[in-house]
């Protein structure tokens, strides 16, 4: 993009408004000028600031794939000041879209490898942007997983799209929930995501790990992922949860001589590993 000023926000429209789960939000988002549509690119991994018009703004990845044109869409939790502002729009509301941010995921050095998706709660979005893009473009990619985890059924989100990559035969997928948080209907897996992940026994060799969660998941991911044989440059994730200028300029979200929202969201665990140990 060119001549674009990064601290005015394009005016989209809410063309739709998924109930994810209790809380949980999924806004699509179309851009109201048509030149503003034509210039706008993004690639997976990349982020964005989100307004609401009079109460402020709040940072989201793009939960998109940049392989689908035409409209941009972000899920949220209900949590604080914005987001229950964002809560309250309707769709055919007008609200502030500001980016996108950051760096991006790797794909082009990962073709030719089997992916490892590895997803807690609401960190799905994140990952769901890159496993459209990656399932878009399937033929550049050997075997494909998901493990994705929630406390209980209901917290789920994208249940149709988990159902959708379910019956594709060229996606495993394997979907847990916390003990005691089953439903009698459920099929899937009862169980922490490290633990259901060291009973998948998935294989390290030539394969690409990219874990997204709460911190306690990923800190009990990696030493499963470590048993199972994975390098650090094999594990890749996303951090978001200090960012708020976007551009490196209110230092929130400094680490070390890091900035997150500059030099990630997306990090290598390499990359995670040369960061100040209370990180």
């Amino acid at each position: 993009m060119t001549d674009y000023n990064i601290y005015l926000p394009y005016l989209v429209a809410i063309e739709k408004i998924t109930e994810e789960a209790p809380g949980v939000k999924t806004f699509r988002l179309k851009f109201k000028n048509d030149e503003d549509a034509r210039r706008f690119s993004f690639k997976a991994g990349q982020f964005a600031e989100y307004s609401v018009f009079g109460e402020g703004e709040c940072t989201f990845c793009i939960a998109s794939s940049p392989t689908r044109d035409g409209y941009v869409e972000c899920t949220f939790r209900e949590a604080g000041k914005v987001t229950s502002a964002l809560a309250k729009l309707e769709e055919g509301e007008t609200m502030g879209f500001r980016g996108p941010f950051g760096n991006t995921f790797p794909l082009d050095a990962w073709k030719g490898k089997n992916l490892l998706f590895i997803a807690g709660g609401i960190a799905l979005p994140p990952m769901r942007c890159v496993i459209w893009n990656v399932l878009d473009t399937r033929e550049n990619f050997k075997d494909v997983s998901i493990l994705y985890g929630a406390k209980s059924v209901a917290d789920l989100v994208y249940k149709d799209e988990l159902k959708a990559w379910d019956e594709r035969p060229d996606v495993k997928l394997v979907t847990t929930v916390d003990p005691g948080g089953e439903t009698p209907d459920w099929k899937g897996a009862i169980g922490f995501v490290p633990s259901v992940l060291e009973k998948m026994n998935p294989s390290a060799e030539n394969t690409i790990a990219i874990v997204c969660g709460p911190p306690v998941m990923i800190k009990f991911t990696f030493p499963v992922l470590d048993k199972l044989g994975f390098k650090p440059e094999q594990i890749y994730t996303t951090l978001e949860n200090r960012m708020k200028c976007g551009v490196g300029k209110c230092g929130r979200c400094n680490v070390g001589k890091m900035y997150v929202c500059k030099d990630g969201p997306v990090f290598s665990r390499v990359a995670l590993e040369a960061l100040p140990a209370e990180y």
